[in-house]
């Protein structure tokens, strides 16, 4: 996703807060089954550095979780948060596949 009014859209669905980021997820609703996701984060987070960094680890969870756990025909964002930074990868996946797990409920 990288227009403005997707990210706006996804932040009125469902949500799941983890330590290392959060997750929003909206059904578009539309009859297009792809699976979209978006990636935020904040200047609070860090320099550009550190967000880039935190940005490449979500894309890899990403790309790791979402064919699998995400919900087809919806939107999903995850938005970095501080402590992704310094938590484990693995905690990461974990805590993604709790998210998704959490959200298609």
């Amino acid at each position: 996703m990288t227009r403005r009014a997707d990210f706006v859209a996804a932040n009125g669905g469902r949500r799941a807060p983890m330590p290392g980021f959060i997750l929003q997820m909206r059904p578009r609703g539309d009859t297009d089954p792809a699976i979209r996701i978006g990636y935020t984060v904040t200047k609070k987070v860090g320099n550009a550095v550190v967000r880039n960094r935190l940005k490449r680890r979500l894309r890899a969870l990403a790309r790791a979780a979402l064919p699998t756990g995400g919900m087809p025909g919806a939107d999903h964002v995850l938005i970095g948060r501080s402590a992704g930074i310094d938590r484990p990868f693995a905690d990461l996946a974990r805590d993604l596949d709790k998210a998704l797990a959490k959200l298609k409920r």
